[in-house]
């Protein structure tokens, strides 16, 4: 209600004007708590508008972890992820409009109440001041005796002042109270209309978000409907085959007897026996008959047991050949049978005479079938032997070996050199330096370790997790390949490698040699011949004008001149350089993927985040991403390179990775640290990248991490699963990118095809 003071009564101090004052003061009053209840119901409401968006978004959580749980139904994660993608933009706007709300109802009402409530109350003290003291000099002067003229003209100046004092204060006053009572009004309206606005943005949002769902969602209301359909005719059917089968007598009916030698899989027969212990009791455990019970099978000319269908397979004979079968009716139990090899027996015993036959037929069938195989292999073996041991291909089948079913001391000792320790010559080392790509004994593994993890990294090939990266690296380089560098000059300083068992010259040789690198040959450094250069330098262009055709148009406007001019003097120092420095020689060796040339830069000195300013700025990391080789990248990050370094134009060796398309590259980089949130100088972060590019590995790989990230923040239920399953996608990617890289190859291209 709008309510005004007359400054014409406000002059004559009547009782009107007293009458209205008190009205508009009990008016203001009022208004002021209504204004605080309302600013304390809008907190309210906005904290708990904002404790639902959290518990909001944690259910979007709940519903991209069923996604993905789905993701061997493409229909259903499709549909759960583009659900939670739109609910969680339903969040966003929700979040916008709290904020708006703060401005609009919060904000702009306290200030109305701080500000304009607050000079009126000040000008109704002075108002209420002057009053009183125009009040007591009204009676001052009428107390005054008529034959005391001081004293009159005196109470007679004092009241002229007071009530000159008192009508200005009082017109201020009453000036106050119309601005108030004229502004609640717009500021009231307005803060109400620009909550009312920031409404009806949110519903057009909401609106306009659910218009681009709604043909989804009526093609997915279709497609329930006939998934009921089937789903009903397939009720019926499985109900059909129920009753048949209920029909049938299994009275006699034995679990399925046949065998099959030529199985796809491998597996010629499998099933439950029983299994005696193989203890000095030679028990049958009666009371717990599940303990005895195992799933055995014929694979692989094995005869193998598990008890569950995720455990590892039991071996209870490594070669069927060297075995015999037979029938055991000397013991109370019925249906056994023996398998008996050289070194043990194994008891088992079937659920009826038919199995028994049937197990007992196929491990005799097996024993056959094992002795023509095993003679067929060894004539191939024999034909395609060669007297040659040491050449190219021989090699690669080796290498080719090492990464199958070997363990990781296995595969590395089988490298030349590493059969003996790299320092002291001790056979059968156990422990490796990862970055220094060499086997070590346990004592020389001590003395590395002192050296600190800048010099060498060690781990056990025996009691340490390998990934296959580094298993790839350690099978790259070898004791042969380190010594030739890092004691090139051994024999012409007359120094002799120490003994094992001599500690101390153990210690100042391993240091002399890793850490003051003194045995190096500092004028070894040579450069490649000149066709050989060309080829580098031609492929290293193209392979940059790839990169540079995967980016946007404005990008490529600005990238092309850079990369033309880099070209032309990457091709001088190419080919003008007859002695490279180590930093130069790392950045090629890099490219060529060059592992024994990388090991040898950085022992004549190389900084591994050297930086090439003839080809803006890229570092030894960058250039083992155009590469293509993770390898080389991993052997970098292991040796101290940043992988957060940028070139010139603000792009990382994630960046690259992302535009290239080295699916295994980001995966590594993302497990080392890098920052995927940087942006180059367009402003792009290698999300953003990946989403242009179409590259549906990487985008899954970036948003995983950036997800594993919002998680690791979060202090709710789902920060820890999430991080279970970032870590599990990770390493199989991992695993993926080191042993299978076409199968990536084949992702992308599936990928882009969409």
């Amino acid at each position: 209600m709008k309510m005004t003071v007359d400054f014409e009564e406000c002059l004559k101090d009547s009782p009107r004007f007293r009458a209205a004052l008190e009205e508009v003061e009990g008016d203001v009053a009022e208004l002021e708590l209504k204004l605080d209840k309302l600013v304390k119901l809008c907190i309210a409401m906005i904290d708990t508008g904002k404790a639902f968006c959290v518990a909001n978004k944690q259910f979007m959580n709940g519903i991209r972890d069923l996604a993905q749980y789905s993701s061997n139904d493409a229909v259903v994660e499709t549909s759960l992820t583009k659900f939670s993608d739109s609910l969680q933009e339903m969040i966003n706007f929700h979040t916008i409009l709290f904020d708006q709300t703060q401005r609009s109802i919060k904000a702009q009402l306290q200030n109305f109440v701080k500000e304009d409530l607050r000079k009126f109350k000040d000008a109704k003290k002075q108002f209420e001041k002057v009053s009183e003291e125009k009040e007591n000099a009204l009676v001052k002067n009428a107390q005054v005796q008529r034959n005391k003229q001081h004293e009159v003209e005196e109470a007679t100046n004092i009241l002229t002042a007071t009530r000159k004092c008192f009508r200005h204060i009082a017109l201020d006053y009453v000036l106050q109270i119309n601005v108030l009572q004229s502004k609640r009004r717009s500021e009231i309206l307005k803060s109400m209309l620009s909550f009312m606005y920031a409404h009806l943005a949110f519903f057009h949002q909401g609106y306009d978000l659910f218009s681009e769902l709604g043909p989804y969602m009526k093609d997915l209301g279709a497609q329930l409907d006939r998934l009921v359909v089937d789903a009903a005719k397939e009720k019926r059917e499985m109900e059909q085959k129920h009753s048949t089968i209920q029909q049938k007598d299994f009275s006699n009916d034995d679990s399925k007897l046949e065998y099959n030698v030529d199985a796809a899989n491998g597996i010629v027969m499998e099933g439950y026996l029983f299994k005696r212990a193989s203890n000095a009791f030679k028990t049958w455990n009666r009371k717990k008959p599940d303990h005895i019970r195992r799933w055995f099978s014929i694979q692989n000319n094995q005869l193998v047991y598990q008890k569950k269908f995720k455990d590892n397979p039991t071996v209870v004979v490594e070669d069927l050949r060297l075995c015999t079968v037979k029938h055991c009716e000397d013991i109370e139990r019925r249906f056994c049978f023996e398998v008996v090899s050289p070194t043990k027996s194994c008891m088992l015993q079937a659920d009826s005479e038919k199995l028994r036959q049937a197990w007992i037929k196929a491990v005799q069938t097996s024993i056959a079938t094992a002795y023509r195989e095993k003679g067929d292999e060894s004539e191939k073996l024999d034909k395609k032997s060669s007297p040659s041991t040491g050449s190219l291909d021989s090699g690669n089948e080796s290498k080719d070996k090492l990464l199958k079913g070997e363990s990781a001391l296995q595969r590395v000792q089988c490298i030349p050199g590493n059969a003996s320790c790299c320092d002291c010559g001790l056979a059968d080392p156990r422990w490796a330096s990862i970055n220094l790509g060499i086997t070590l004994c346990i004592e020389c593994s001590g003395i590395h370790r002192s050296l600190g993890v800048h010099f060498s990294k060690v781990r056990s090939l025996t009691l340490d997790t390998w990934e296959p990266e580094l298993l790839k690296l350690m099978c790259e380089l070898g004791n042969d390949v380190i010594n030739r560098v890092y004691e090139a000059n051994l024999e012409k300083m007359g120094i002799k490698k120490p003994n094992p068992g001599q500690r101390q010259e153990k210690e100042a040789y391993i240091r002399a040699k890793y850490v003051e690198r003194k045995f190096v040959d500092k004028y070894s450094m040579s450069s490649s011949p000149p066709e050989q250069e060309k080829k580098i330098v031609s492929k290293s262009c193209e392979e940059k004008r790839l990169s540079i055709s995967k980016l946007g148009p404005s990008e490529q406007i600005r990238a092309s001149p850079q990369s033309s001019e880099a070209e032309r003097q990457d091709s001088s120092v190419f080919l003008d350089s007859k002695h490279l420095n180590p930093g130069l020689q790392l950045y090629r060796a890099s490219y060529e993927k060059n592992l024994p040339k990388m090991a040898e830069a950085l022992a004549h000195g190389a900084d591994v985040n050297w930086s090439n300013s003839e080809e803006n700025k890229a570092t030894p990391l960058i250039q083992a991403v155009l590469g293509g080789s993770l390898v080389t990248c991993e052997f970098l990050l292991q040796n101290g390179a940043n992988v957060n370094q940028r070139d010139v134009q603000g792009r990382g060796p994630l960046h690259h990775a992302t535009v290239l398309g080295h699916t295994g590259q980001v995966c590594l980089f993302l497990k080392r640290g890098a920052n995927q949130h940087a942006t180059d100088e367009e402003g792009k972060d290698p999300l953003s990248i990946a989403v242009e590019a179409a590259n549906a590995d990487i985008v899954t790989l970036l948003r995983l991490a950036r997800m594993n990230e919002e998680m690791r923040e979060s202090e709710g239920l789902y920060g820890q699963p999430g991080d279970e399953t970032y870590q599990d996608i990770f390493r199989d990617f991992s695993q993926m990118a080191s042993n299978n890289p076409e199968k990536l190859n084949r992702f992308q291209q599936d990928s882009q095809k969409f």
